[in-house]
C-alpha cells in the first residue's frame, strides 16, 4: 500500500483550492523525504519522525510560518489517513510547530486609501485609439473600481472576491454572500460606494469584457472574458496604488479601521470570517500600536 495522496487531495474537495495545492504539495515533500529513510508508506511513521521531519524543515532554514503550515498538512492527512484505515494509529495527533509570528502588510493610510479608491478617470480620446479600445479601458476601470470597493467596504480575501456569482450579490439591499475559508459561507454587508461601482461595472462593464467563452454566473472577468483570479488582482492593485501594496492590505486595512473606530472584536471577527478570535486579535495589537504612536506623535507630554 502507498501513500494515496490523490485519494487524501480528494478528501478536501471543500477546502479552499489554495489550501488544496499547499496541502498535497506538503505531503508530497514530506512522502519524498520519507522515501530517502525508506518509508514506503504511512504504516512506517511514529511520532518521532514526525518531530525529525519538523527539526530537518528548521535546520534547512525553513520559515516558521511554513513549518507550522507544514506541520498542519500532516495533522490533515494522518487524520484522514486514520479514517481510510491506512493507519491504526494517528501520530499526528497534536503534532505542532511553532507558528512565527504573523505578518500582515502595512495599514493604508486614509490618504492612501481615498487615492486608490478614487473612481479611475478615462484618458483623453486619441485618433490612435479605437472606439472599441475606449470601450475596454473603461469596462476595465469600472471592473477595478468593484473589486477595490468589495476588499476594503467589505473586507473580502481575494479568492473570495474573485469567486463571486451574480447570485451572491445582493445589491437592492446592500450585501454580498461569499464562501470562506472551510466552505464557510456568510453574508456581508457592501459600502454605498461598492453597491454604486458594481452596478456602474454590471450594467457597462461586464458586457465589455464578457466573451463567448465567459461564465455566465462569475461576476468579475479578466481581460481575456475569464473569472478573474489572484493575478489579475494584484496586477490591480499595481496599476492604482500610490504606494507598493498588496491585495491583502486592503483586507488588513477594512479590519485595523474598524477596530480604530470602535467596533466590538467579536463583530470584525465575523466580518472577517475568523473560526478563532485569536486570528482576529493580531488586529487588535496594530490598532494598540497606532493609537499609541498617534499619542506618542501628537500629546505634549508624551
Amino acid at each position: 500500500m502507498g501513500w494515496a495522496v490523490e485519494d487524501f487531495e480528494r478528501s478536501l474537495a471543500g477546502a479552499a483550492r489554495a489550501t488544496v495545492v499547499a496541502y498535497t504539495g506538503d505531503v508530497d515533500a514530506f512522502v519524498a523525504w520519507a522515501a530517502r529513510a525508506g518509508i514506503t508508506s504511512p504504516a512506517g511513521i511514529d511520532r518521532l519522525v514526525l518531530r525529525r521531519y519538523l527539526a530537518y524543515l528548521a535546520a534547512r532554514r525553513y520559515a516558521r510560518r511554513t513549518i507550522a503550515r507544514k506541520a498542519a498538512a500532516l495533522r490533515r492527512y494522518f487524520a484522514w489517513a486514520e479514517r481510510a484505515g491506512h493507519v491504526t494509529v494517528d501520530p499526528a495527533r497534536r503534532l505542532s510547530a511553532p507558528t512565527g509570528d504573523a505578518r500582515l502588510p502595512r495599514v493604508l493610510s486614509h490618504s492612501e486609501l481615498s487615492e486608490l479608491l478614487e473612481p479611475a478617470s478615462a484618458p483623453p480620446r486619441t485618433a490612435a485609439t479605437s472606439r472599441a479600445a475606449d470601450e475596454r479601458r473603461v469596462a476595465r476601470d469600472l471592473r477595478d473600481d468593484a473589486v477595490l470597493e468589495l476588499l476594503y467596504g467589505s473586507g473580502l480575501r481575494v479568492a473570495e472576491c474573485c469567486a463571486l456569482d451574480v447570485g451572491d450579490l445582493e445589491l437592492d439591499v446592500a450585501a454580498v454572500s461569499v464562501w470562506g475559508k472551510g466552505a464557510k459561507r456568510r453574508r456581508l454587508p457592501v459600502s454605498r460606494p461598492g453597491v454604486e461601482a458594481l452596478s456602474s461595472y454590471l450594467e457597462r462593464g461586464r458586457p465589455v469584457l464578457a466573451g463567448p467563452q465567459s461564465p455566465p454566473a462569475a461576476v468579475l472577468l479578466n481581460a481575456r472574458g475569464a473569472r478573474l483570479g489572484a493575478r489579475d488582482v494584484r496586477r490591480i492593485l499595481d496599476r492604482r496604488s500610490p504606494v507598493a501594496s498588496h491585495p491583502h492590505a486592503l483586507r488588513h486595512s477594512f479590519a485595523t479601521h474598524l477596530l480604530d473606530g470602535g467596533a466590538d472584536l467579536r463583530v470584525v471577527q465575523e466580518l472577517l470570517g475568523h473560526s478563532s478570535l485569536r486570528t482576529t486579535q493580531v488586529y487588535t495589537r496594530v490598532s494598540r500600536e497606532r493609537l499609541v504612536a498617534a499619542y506618542e506623535s501628537a500629546h505634549p507630554r508624551a
